[in-house]
């Protein structure tokens, strides 16, 4: 919302109550959070109801299932297929084909790998960026960074989260993992990997405070600041948990005693339970000091899980989901997302502006990069039409009903090599088609179709079976990847290889 100057002092004053009065929020960012590391089921049946599997029943997050209780979860929320572009895609609303940040970033040095795109923005964000943070600033919010960064290479603008819109930094750089999660080793300076050290919490060094611990703590007390300051925050919780190295969280161990487990994903699982109790400290903290009624907030994954189980592309890390981080399949690209107020309180003005039904699942889609719009949407802030979007507001999905407005598809571009290498995910409704470029032999791509709605945990590759449906989508998405501006893998002679729809035309026809 804008107010035209009418001048004079009597102006200011409701420019400053219409800045101010707004609501807080916490986008609590879990990194390597899959969709099947929580005790809260998220896959549903064909009615939309909880299924609950073997690894639900494995994991314990009570504050997860304490947040659901109070809000949305999404049963289908997509993010990248690894970290850096989701967490570039929730800074700008755009996607990694338009801001071209389509791998993860290595803090010293361009990982394009031998057939990525020569011009991948391997360097980050930048600091002219109209950022999250900084749209948010401008309404009035103090903006947090607390937690793991990972938006630019060491020396580029966006290794300091301060250059990007943030008013505090905590913790944050370029690194993507830390170094150690123990106060005991000094978060990596002491002990553990010393190029990916945690900055900024040499207070908790020699002690025995783990690292999501001490996230948490330095989060309430920027949380506290703002609230005597009369600010609305924004909290940006980004936990290095639960990305490796797998330690122990010995606080935990006790509830992972299954003896067909190993001790990395006995260590993981209390990697998960560690971020869980950090969920559950902050809702008790804002109910302490009195703002949970006015405190919205947004749990996520940042891309598909890594739990210890299996190997990538199999079954086992994600069960029944197919794949984990860096894959093409379900399992890689699924992330837990449930939105809630911290306390939920029908009279309170926020929420009668922005009303969430507690308790229910969302069976429409959602991307990460929705969470911009929708907070723009919030805060009242515009969006300059300089800055063009991908996302979409979540907010008429805050209910649990189906928005019939909303364009249900979702596009993921991979140019590089990994866990999978080198392909577009389109999905469109039900359904969802991958591309590979094989950059060894571009002159043969391939291309594989499945019905979602059938065949869920992608059993079942059908493009023989329904070809015209498996070009009609080659053929969108291509219009889709041109639309974005996107960048392609390169062949020996670095040549750009686009997807190649003639081939499966006469393949097909």
């Amino acid at each position: 919302m804008r107010y035209k100057l009418l001048g004079g002092l009597l102006l200011s004053s409701v420019f400053v109550y219409a800045k101010t009065d707004k609501p807080n929020v916490i986008l609590f960012l879990v990194d390597d959070m899959g969709l099947m590391d929580t005790s809260v089921p998220f896959d549903v049946n064909e009615q939309g109801e909880p299924v609950v599997h073997p690894l639900n029943k494995w994991y314990h997050t009570p504050c997860m299932e304490r947040l659901a209780e109070l809000g949305v979860r999404f049963s289908t929320f997509y993010a990248q297929s690894v970290s850096s572009p989701s967490r570039a895609s929730i800074m700008t609303g755009q996607n990694a084909t338009r801001h071209r940040t389509t791998n993860w970033i290595n803090s010293e040095s361009n990982n394009r790998n031998q057939f990525g795109p020569y011009q991948w923005n391997w360097k980050g964000l930048k600091e002219n960026e109209w950022t999250l943070p900084r749209m948010l600033k401008q309404e009035g919010y103090r903006t947090i960074h607390v937690g793991k960064a990972h938006f630019g290479c060491i020396g580029s603008e966006g290794e300091f989260p301060q250059n990007l819109g943030f008013d505090v930094n905590v913790a944050g750089s370029s690194i993507g993992q830390p170094g150690s999660y123990y106060g005991q080793h000094g978060y990596g300076h002491i002990k553990g990997n010393k190029s990916r050290a945690v900055p900024g919490l040499e207070k908790y060094h020699g002690t025995d405070t783990f690292l999501s611990d001490a996230l948490t703590l330095e989060a309430q007390e920027q949380i506290d600041k703002a609230v005597e300051e009369k600010q609305p925050f924004f909290l940006y919780m980004a936990h290095y948990a639960v990305h490796a190295p797998f330690e122990v969280d010995k606080r935990f161990l006790s509830h992972y005693t299954d003896l067909d487990k190993s001790d990395q994903a006995k260590a993981f699982a209390t990697l998960i339970e560690g971020m869980d109790k950090s969920l559950g400290d902050l809702m008790d903290h804002l109910e302490t000091i009195g703002e949970a009624e006015n405190t919205l907030i947004i749990f996520l994954g940042d891309n598909g899980g890594d739990a210890p189980l299996g190997p990538s592309r199999d079954y086992a890390s994600a069960a029944p989901f197919r794949g984990k981080k860096g894959t093409e399949f379900e399992g890689g690209m699924r992330v837990p997302f449930i939105i809630a107020w911290a306390k939920p309180n029908k009279k309170n003005r926020f929420q009668k502006q922005w009303p969430i039904t507690a308790g229910v699942i969302q069976t429409q889609m959602g991307t990460v990069m929705d969470i911009y719009p929708t907070l723009a949407h919030l805060s009242g802030a515009d969006i300059p039409s300089s800055h063009p979007i991908d996302g979409q507001d979540l907010s008429m999905l805050y209910s649990g009903s189906r928005d019939s407005s909303r364009e249900n598809c979702f596009l993921m571009h991979f140019p590089h090599n990994h866990r999978g290498s080198y392909f577009t995910v389109y999905r469109e409704e039900d359904w969802k088609l991958i591309y590979y470029y094989n950059p060894e032999h571009p002159e043969r791509p391939d291309c594989i179709l499945y019905n979602l709605k059938n065949d869920p945990y992608e059993h079942h590759e059908i493009s023989s079976k329904y070809p015209q449906k498996a070009l009609d989508m080659l053929r969108r998405m291509k219009v889709r990847l041109e639309k974005e501006g996107a960048l392609y893998p390169v062949d020996f002679e670095g040549n750009e290889i686009r997807p190649n729809i003639s081939y499966f035309e006469n393949c097909w026809q």
